[in-house]
């Protein structure tokens, strides 16, 4: 029995989440099917413009992402109060990037006169669609519907191309946060793909990395300690780890990429204790000792835990969704401490 979108997300509980979609046929989505032998790799492509268009009508940040052979992660975080603040104009010009609307509101973006009753109906679709455009749900419908017909049309067939209905995991603090974005953006090379983060192709480490060493061109200072991300992505701060989950990353992005390519290496090393003593600052920052943030990357993610973070946060998302308990409790418990 699948399970309601009310209990897996909440705006009210935390902006973040972390969503996933399989594909469902034997021809991979983005790879090489073995049997026919045809190359689908251009359709990361399609997929990398398509997130990246949504979001930038939607009140939706990218925090991560990863597009794999046939399926692909993001870590979104949606942005309620930019959406509350956008006039009934600006809701239905962002709609309107990704469709039509109807015949009315045509003749409203044109300047067409309006009636007021004309003008009242126009104020209540861009309400639908103001709630719309924070919806979690939303986003990854015009997302993944897009890309099912653009896949159809190249195969010249019909029917589903998603296994079913996107999965979401709720992400509680910036421990878990920043966490599944590690996972996420290790996805190519715990699959073997890649040797490291450089040559992990679609990800969002890759596009950091590509962003990092843009800027250090441009300034030419090599040393210079960079805070921002691109305009595509969720920006990181120095802001203290546990401050409130705001519109930035709590790390700085250096510091990040840091954490990250530490844990791939333990990933391709597969030697956890031997190296403790090269854990990176930032695990200071999120109050975490290597053993603890591996198995939050690492263990946790490899579960069906719809939403990660510490007890008494995952206390408090449990009773507002109904729920007593839910699966993963025990081993955040372990992780995180008691609460």
């Amino acid at each position: 029995m699948t399970t309601p979108r009310r209990t897996q997300i909440s705006l009210d509980d935390t902006p973040y989440y972390h969503c996933i979609s399989r594909c469902v046929r034997r021809a991979f989505l983005c790879g090489k099917d073995r049997y026919s032998g045809q190359d689908f790799s251009h359709r990361r492509q399609w997929l990398l413009d398509r997130i990246k268009q949504v979001a930038a009508a939607f009140a939706v940040d990218i925090a991560a992402y990863a597009i794999m052979n046939n399926h692909y992660h993001l870590v979104l975080r949606v942005d309620r109060k930019q959406a509350q603040s956008w006039t009934d104009h600006e809701v239905i010009e962002r709609w309107c990037t990704l469709f039509r609307g109807p015949l009315l509101v045509q003749g409203y973006l044109c300047g067409e006169a309006l009636s007021a009753a004309e003008g009242e109906t126009v104020s209540a679709i861009a309400g639908v669609w103001r709630k719309r455009l924070m919806d979690i749900s939303w986003y990854m419908r015009c997302l993944n519907e897009y890309v099912a017909r653009q896949a159809n049309r190249e195969d010249g067939c019909t029917g589903r191309f998603w296994e079913g209905r996107f999965k979401a995991q709720a992400l509680l603090d910036d421990r878990a946060v920043l966490s599944c974005m590690a996972y996420v953006d290790l996805n190519p090379v715990r699959a073997g793909l890649a040797q490291g983060l450089t040559d992990s192709d679609f990800t969002s480490i890759q596009e950091r990395l590509w962003e990092l060493s843009d800027r250090q061109q441009r300034a030419q200072e090599p040393e210079v300690d960079v805070h921002t991300s691109t305009a595509s992505l969720l920006p990181f701060t120095g802001a203290q780890a546990g401050a409130g989950m705001g519109t930035q990353l709590p790390v700085t992005l250096r510091a990040y990429i840091e954490l990250v390519d530490w844990t791939g290496r333990v990933v391709r090393a597969d030697k956890r204790g031997a190296i403790a003593r090269d854990a990176p600052p930032a695990l200071r920052a999120l109050q975490l000792d290597s053993d603890q943030w591996l198995e939050l990357t690492l263990d946790v993610q490899r579960r069906s835990v719809q939403a990660v973070g510490h007890p008494a946060a995952l206390a408090r998302f449990n009773q507002a969704r109904g729920r007593r308990w839910s699966n993963g409790q025990s081993m955040l418990g372990r992780v995180y401490g008691s609460p």
